[in-house]
């Protein structure tokens, strides 16, 4: 019994003062490692953010002179457009995040030909100026779509208020229809907002005569006018189109409407209306 238990204990492992220094030496080895690895990750991405911040800097600065698309060569389109694939590369294959989509967004550059129009009938007629443009996105119903406000600020001098005499409205349904690409069913044109001018105010009611309760009625119906008119009909198809969102992140948005244009937005205070 004596031999047979010395023998089991005999061939038990021996694990030795050495061999237990060695493993609490390897852990702590692999911990520094870990460490490392995840300082160095850090260190990467913070390099990458820091680099992707300086080409949307870059991206702005580009436009900052162009006066949203209104003023530029075919030089500076192609800059532009080399500029928008450089912040575009940061973003690209990832889903569209509705979260970050949701909200109000002011127009910074266009090469859009219905937009650049705008521009350019407001800098030819002394009787129409365009103000803010807006793209504001409604979309934290959970679904894969929403709606969108394409808002236009714009005025006629003398008359209204400068660049903020009335707003005008297209409103559109969207929904995805892949990881960036976004199908814009429009429904909507409205006309609101009407802010006149104080030469105009003095026309309806002087300012050396009391106001009348008629010429009261007048401003107070001009100033709550709102005009809508339904894009579709049962007997119009809607109009709509694919719209690709090249990127996006909490303070950009750049983006690419099929069959020509480009966008860049920036994060703008949200709008009541």
């Amino acid at each position: 019994m004596i031999s047979g238990f010395s023998s089991a204990i005999c061939t038990r492992p021996i694990v030795s003062f050495s061999n237990t220094i060695r493993g609490v030496h390897n852990h702590g080895r692999v911990a520094c490692l870990a460490t490392s690895m995840s300082s160095t990750s850090m260190t990467a991405a913070r390099d990458v953010g820091n680099e992707l911040e300086s080409q949307k800097y870059e991206l702005l600065k580009i436009i900052q002179d162009t006066q949203r698309g209104l003023v530029t060569t075919a030089d500076q389109r192609s800059i532009i457009e080399e500029a928008m694939v450089v912040v575009e590369s940061f973003d690209a294959g990832k889903e569209i995040d509705l979260n970050k989509l949701d909200g109000t967004w002011r127009l910074q550059y266009t090469s859009a030909s219905d937009v650049v129009i705008l521009f350019e009938s407001a800098a030819r007629l002394p009787f129409f100026q365009v103000g803010q443009i807006f793209q504001k996105f409604e979309c934290k119903s959970g679904s894969r779509g929403g709606l969108v406000r394409n808002v236009i600020k714009w005025s006629v001098p003398r008359l209204l208020e400068e660049n903020e005499g009335a707003t005008l409205i297209v409103s559109a349904r969207f929904s995805c229809v892949s990881a960036r690409n976004i199908y814009l069913k429009f429904e909507e044109i409205g006309l609101q907002n009407i802010n006149i001018s104080e030469d105009l105010q003095a026309v309806i009611a002087p300012a050396i005569l009391p106001r009348s309760f008629l010429s009261l009625q007048i401003l107070q119906f001009i100033r709550s006018f709102k005009a809508q008119v339904a894009v579709t009909s049962p007997e119009r198809r809607s109009v709509g189109g694919l719209y690709y969102l090249s990127y996006l992140d909490n303070n950009m948005l750049l983006g690419r409407a099929v069959g020509g244009g480009v966008f860049v937005f920036t994060r703008a205070q949200a709008l009541t209306f």
